[in-house]
């Protein structure tokens, strides 16, 4: 069953090469969503695929950045099937 975890990463997450590291990561699993930076440090994060898959992203999304991610404040959706790819925002 498809699903969507919406996530803010805090940390010294911006600046370190995260988004396009998770950009990379998404298109190679097949993950869909999008990934930004906000204004006060935090990464805003939408992912949608299968559960599984979705979880091992964010797992290698956590394996890539963990020395930079302080936490990781995870909320889970079922997917909306919105989105056609993976993608940077601003």
């Amino acid at each position: 069953m498809k699903q969507q975890a919406h996530v803010f990463y805090s940390g010294r997450v911006q600046g370190v090469g995260f988004r396009y590291t998770v950009e990379d990561l998404a298109l190679n699993l097949g993950v869909t969503g999008w990934v930004k930076n906000l204004r006060d440090g935090r990464v805003e994060l939408v992912a949608e695929a299968e559960e599984g898959t979705v979880r091992d992203f964010l797992d290698r999304v956590n394996d890539n950045f963990s020395r930079a991610i302080r936490d990781a404040d995870i909320q889970w959706h079922a997917a909306t099937g919105e989105f056609k790819d993976f993608a940077v925002t601003f």
